[in-house]
């Protein structure tokens, strides 16, 4: 058994550990992360997802926008990502609803081939431009103390969108601006990704809010090189700052008292810390403090990683280079997400799966070998939501084959010819899946339910990574303003324990 003394011990070597452990070190703190799995990143990672084929897929998670600038600039990061000129592509019919990331002819033209009345255009851009201020107020905020509801109403100072985001269900405001059923279920998609709630739930507001909120712009980028790319900087940067990583130190109890914090690792060996920072998941770190677990809602995606010989025709006639190069949005009307909603919540397994998807490749072939580049292949990462855990409890395997079975139904609704046909290979992920790999409690990629991104009024100041022990501080997406790949919670838990010092 082995005994070691560090400032800081971090749980997990996920991309807001590395974030945090690289402050620390900067900071002059000894640092330790423990990472229970043989490779780092967690589900940051890329990987060679299909046997035989050189691909490097970002598993699980694919895009990023909620990384600040200042986190890359502090850190010293050399990590790139590229703007999608295409924002979505919804097909409906024979046709289809194009959106440009700024606003061009082409989705004007979108627009008015849907609703001639001109209607949904200028909703369209009125909403949008409502959100970008929003966006533009808050993203600031994220990287300091957390402000009272009050204090961040006021510094925003935009009351009406402050109600209809934070205050009303999402859905109502969706229901007054837009006509077209289309049109409202590209705009709740945002509400919906990774959280399991109707349209009329506020946690359908919290998860919209962070989806659009990315550095003021609300932009969702492709990094260069997959996900596995920023992990590699950031290791980078935490082992030249002094960090220590350790892998297949799997964690098996958390103690603390007012000396500090002991980490025991399955192993027997000990880890000594004045402070523990925990990127797992809450309901993880309490099961290691023998504490009771706090409840969350399950995790609700389906996750599908597809190799392509190539990119399958549409019924729309459109390219199929402009439709998958942004978000590609299946079966996802605002009145086919409530139905799926109610029927995933009775236990039923949607028939076609709302489903939404874009092709990495398009953007950034790097991923893909040069023989594959050559022969044309590409990728799809696809999402299938309201697909909770729950639906795969009884018989994981079994619910596995339904579920991508309904994914693919989805998709060939929309195409001149059946996805098996150009399909090289496939990789499937349910919410259960997910759990067992990397940790997620019941699949959840945010951990645990998104909060408001503010403390309520008269509550004590905090940094929204806070615990019930003051050695013990949240690193990871279950902190209040985590979630997605941002460094955040990461960059939090470091100003929090250097602010007790």
């Amino acid at each position: 058994m082995n005994s070691k003394k560090y400032d800081v011990t971090i749980i997990g070597g996920g991309h807001n550990g590395l974030v945090a452990a690289t402050y620390l070190a900067k900071a002059g703190k000894s640092v330790v992360i423990l990472e229970a799995n043989p490779e780092i990143g967690g589900a940051t990672q890329s990987v060679q997802a299909f046997p035989g084929f050189d691909a490097h897929l970002s598993r699980y998670s694919y895009l990023v926008s909620l990384l600040p600038d200042k986190i890359v600039s502090d850190l010293g990061l050399s990590f790139t990502c590229i703007s999608r000129e295409v924002s979505s592509y919804t097909p409906y019919a024979d046709k289809g609803l194009y959106v440009s990331r700024k606003w061009d002819e082409r989705t004007a033209d979108s627009f008015n081939e849907l609703d001639p009345t001109g209607h949904e255009a200028k909703a369209w851009q009125e909403f949008y431009s409502e959100i970008a201020q929003f966006a533009q107020k808050i993203a600031p905020t994220l990287l300091a103390p957390l402000m009272t509801r009050s204090e961040l109403k006021s510094e925003i100072n935009l009351p009406d969108i402050w109600d209809y985001l934070i205050e009303n269900p999402i859905g109502e405001e969706i229901d007054k601006r837009f006509t077209s059923d289309l049109v409202k279920g590209v705009v709740l998609t945002d509400a919906l990704i990774g959280t399991f709630a109707s349209a009329y739930d506020l946690q359908a507001n919290i998860c919209f809010l962070y989806h659009l909120m990315g550095n003021g712009t609300g932009e969702w980028k492709v990094p260069v090189g997959g996900m596995g790319a920023l992990v590699k900087e950031l290791v980078r940067v935490a082992t030249e700052s002094g960090v220590e990583i350790t892998v297949n130190s799997k964690v098996d109890s958390v103690s603390s008292n007012q000396a500090g914090v002991t980490v025991r690792t399955e192993a027997g060996d000990l880890y000594e810390s004045d402070y523990l920072l925990s990127n797992c998941a809450p309901q993880v770190l309490a099961e290691l403090r023998g504490k009771s677990k706090p409840q969350s809602l399950d995790g609700s995606q389906m996750k599908i990683n597809i190799l392509l010989k190539r990119l399958p025709k549409l019924k729309s006639g459109i390219d199929p280079r402009l439709a998958f190069a942004g978000t590609f949005h299946a079966n996802e009307s605002f009145s086919q997400f409530e139905q799926t909603f109610k029927d995933a919540n009775s236990g039923v397994m949607p028939a076609k799966m709302p489903i939404e998807m874009y092709c990495h490749t398009l953007s950034d072939p790097s991923i893909l070998g040069a023989d594959l580049q050559a022969a044309g292949y590409q990728t799809l990462t696809l999402f299938g939501l309201h697909t909770p855990a729950s639906l795969f409890d009884a018989d994981n395997d079994a619910a596995r084959d339904v579920a991508l079975a309904s994914a693919l139904a989805s998709i060939n609704e929309y195409l001149a010819e059946p996805i098996e046909d150009v399909i090289a290979a496939i990789e499937v992920k349910t919410p259960l899946d997910i759990e067992e790999a990397i940790g997620l409690p019941r699949g959840n990629i945010f951990h645990k339910d998104l909060s408001m991104p503010f403390r309520e009024d008269l509550s004590a100041p905090s940094w929204g990574v806070e615990t019930d022990d003051p050695r013990i501080f949240i690193c990871g997406a279950g902190a209040i303003r985590g979630g997605g790949v941002s460094g955040i919670p990461g960059h939090n838990a470091a100003m929090a324990v250097l602010a007790n010092n």
